[in-house]
Order: structure tokens, then sequence, then C-alpha cells
């Protein structure tokens, strides 16, 4: 049986005009490492005979476990989705679910240079991976966060910003072109690692720009499941 886990909303944090941060209460045996997914349900979601999929949603946790709480940050426009406009009014101490919870993309501790590489919101995946490489560098190079942000409203500027005692670089950009032509540079470093978060169009994107600069697919970190991420990884480099 899967478990899900009920557990209430402690904080709401406005990170931008756009993105909130929901922590959430840990569960007694709930436990993830950085770069877990969980999947996140509104009350009601399991009220009739099949899980309503309209109140259930695929999110990055944010924070770390020593961080005692479960972040969930999500961007919630003024036009959006039944999910989001419920969660949009939730309050402090509403109940929510959380089930499903796996990591696609723990830090890989090869002595390699890392480069997390993401769109927007996309920053809520890496945050944990940040944050643990701070906690503990060891066997890991030098790490590279490159985002895509037209808002300049940018997220976790605290964390996301760059740090040369703590060998870790912080970059921001507002177009897609100037951010392939970094994508580029950075991927010279043929022995790096490379983690993408974002849409599907925006894997594939970068996936194509790695490969077409001589970048192996296992050097590729998705937040997918294995099956989906070799097929991401299969398709024809030229397209």
């Amino acid at each position: 049986m899967m478990q899900i886990y009920w557990t209430k909303i402690n904080h709401i944090i406005e990170e931008t005009s756009e993105v909130k941060t929901f922590m959430l209460d840990c569960p007694e045996d709930f436990t993830w490492e950085e770069g877990a997914h969980t999947h996140f349900a509104l009350e009601g979601f399991n009220a009739g005979e099949q899980p309503n999929r309209a109140l259930i949603r695929h999110m990055s946790i944010s924070t770390l476990p020593h961080e005692h709480s479960i972040g969930i940050t999500t961007r919630i426009r003024e036009q959006c989705s039944e999910f989001k406009t419920i969660l949009r009014n939730l309050e402090i101490g509403s109940d929510v679910a959380i089930f499903k919870t796996h990591s696609n993309v723990p830090l890989k501790r090869e002595d390699k240079n890392v480069y997390l590489l993401s769109s927007g919101v996309g920053l809520a995946t890496f945050r944990p991976l940040v944050l643990d490489y701070f906690e503990r560098p060891d066997n890991v190079g030098h790490m590279h966060s490159l985002n895509i942000d037209s808002s300049d409203d940018f997220l976790f500027s605290d964390i996301f910003t760059s740090a040369p005692d703590k060998t870790f670089t912080s970059q921001f950009v507002d177009n897609r072109g100037d951010y392939y032509e970094q994508v580029k540079a950075l991927a010279a470093d043929k022995e790096g690692v490379f983690y993408v978060v974002g849409s599907d169009e925006f894997l594939l994107q970068n996936i194509n720009v790695l490969r077409e600069k001589g970048i192996h697919p296992e050097q590729i970190m998705l937040d997918k499941h294995e099956n989906q991420r070799a097929e991401f990884l299969s398709q024809d480099v030229s397209m």
C-alpha cells in the first residue's frame, strides 16, 4: 500500500511577487534526500473512487531534512490552474498530503565540477544540492549555477550568490540566446556533471547543446525516472 502522509502548512514564504514556498510539518517517519521530488496533493484528492489528478502535482522539495520543514516552492500566476488557485488560498494550518517521494538528482560526489542548469523556479530543485555542497564540499570540484529568469526578481538570492570561498558561482541571464551561449561555454569542461531542471522542451534543448559539445549522456542528470531519462537522452541530437 502506498503511504500517504497528511501534514499541515506551518509557514508560507513570499519568495517573489509570483513565487511562494509552502513549508510543511515533517511527519515522524518521513525522510528525503537532496534533489527529491514528491507528489503534493490537496484535500479531497482521494475522496472519490479514483484520485482526482487535478488536485495532485509533482513538486520538488526545496529544503533539506535538517531544516525541519518540507519546502514546496512554486510559481502562482494571476491566471492559473484549479490546483494553483486552491493553493493560493490555503493558509497556515491547512492540511495537504505528500506521497511517492524519490530523488532522481542527488549530488554526485565524483571529484568533478557540477553545473546546475535551470529555468525560473527550477532553482527550487537545486537549492538543497547547493546547501548540501556548502555543508560538505567533499569530492565535488567547483559548483556553478546558471539560471534563465527574465523577471529580475531572482529566487533564493541569499544562497544563489557567488561565494569564491565555497568555490561556488551563480549566474542569472534574462534571455535564451545568452543562456545557451553560456551553456556552450560551460560544456568546455568535458569531465563535468550537468544537472538540468525545467520544462521538457527546456531539457531537450539543453541536452542537444550539451551533446553537440561532446558531453556524454551519463554526464547529464535529469529529474526524471530512469526510463524517462533514457528516452530524453536517446533523442536525435541534430533535431
